[in-house]
């Protein structure tokens, strides 16, 4: 299978020279094409600061990193902004939507700053409302949806612009049980259906269990991964169970 993303001896410091943090500390990891994976750690393992250096929020210290082909930690400027809107698209813990616009505006915003044509923005609307079945919403505003609702609508935003690979930092983090295995439900036909490359960061083993493959973290550093392979999620999830017991830290406070 085709790789999509490869990180490479990548390291990410903090602070000055008489009180210097390294948060990651030479990880090197790839996601193929169509894959879903998901990143989990203690707290403070440095998992959000590898995300956000993926998603281009954050740069890396040494190392680099390669999206499709291209080496993400070498554009500036403008070329960067472009390479966000065509390439990424993100899934937020706090949804991120604009409340003075309906569920359709929010979703159709990504392709209203490309200047696609209204038609094409009206097609690829009703479908991404489909695909996270949204159909009956589109006219309200955030305020008037559920938390459920409004992360299935940020999911659509993600989606819409078709990238490469979507980016998701703790999407069930602020939903209850019911929407969060309806989320994820959503998010693995889009996986399976689309063929659209995820890499989720989380700290659920219930969320986690959703991915292909989990991918762990320990102060900075690549500890281990998991495969899900064919037993299924059940069997996938008491595997994540056991490895976040080895891992420890604050990840006794979830089990």
């Amino acid at each position: 299978m085709a790789e999509m993303l490869r990180v490479e001896d990548v390291e990410k410091y903090y602070g000055n020279k008489s009180n210097l943090t390294k948060a990651i500390d030479k990880i090197s990891l790839s996601v193929d094409k169509g894959e879903f994976a998901a990143i989990m750690g203690p707290s403070g393992s440095g998992k959000t600061t590898l995300l956000n250096m993926i998603a281009t929020i954050d740069k890396v210290t040494a190392g680099h990193i390669y999206l499709s082909g291209t080496d993400i930690t070498k554009i500036r400027g403008e070329a960067m902004n472009r390479f966000r809107r065509e390439m990424l698209g993100f899934i937020f813990q706090d949804f991120n939507l604009l409340d003075t616009l309906t569920v359709y505006e929010n979703i159709a915003l990504a392709l209203q700053i490309q200047k696609v044509k209204p038609e094409e923005i009206d097609r690829r609307v009703v479908e991404a409302a489909h695909l996270m079945n949204l159909e009956q919403i589109l006219n309200k505003y955030p305020y008037q949806i559920s938390g459920g609702e409004k992360q299935r609508t940020a999911s659509a935003r993600a989606v819409i612009t078709r990238p490469k690979l979507i980016l998701a930092d703790e999407p069930t983090g602020a939903l209850d049980s019911k929407n969060a295995k309806n989320l994820m439900e959503h998010l693995l036909e889009l996986n399976k259906k689309r063929e659209a490359t995820i890499l989720m960061v989380t700290h659920d083993a219930f969320t986690a269990s959703y991915a292909d493959r989990v991918i762990f973290i320990k102060d900075g550093r690549l500890y281990s991964e998991i495969r899900k392979g064919e037993k299924g999620r059940k069997a996938f999830f008491d595997k994540i169970i056991d490895m976040m017991s080895l891992l420890g830290g604050d990840f006794n406070d979830v089990i």
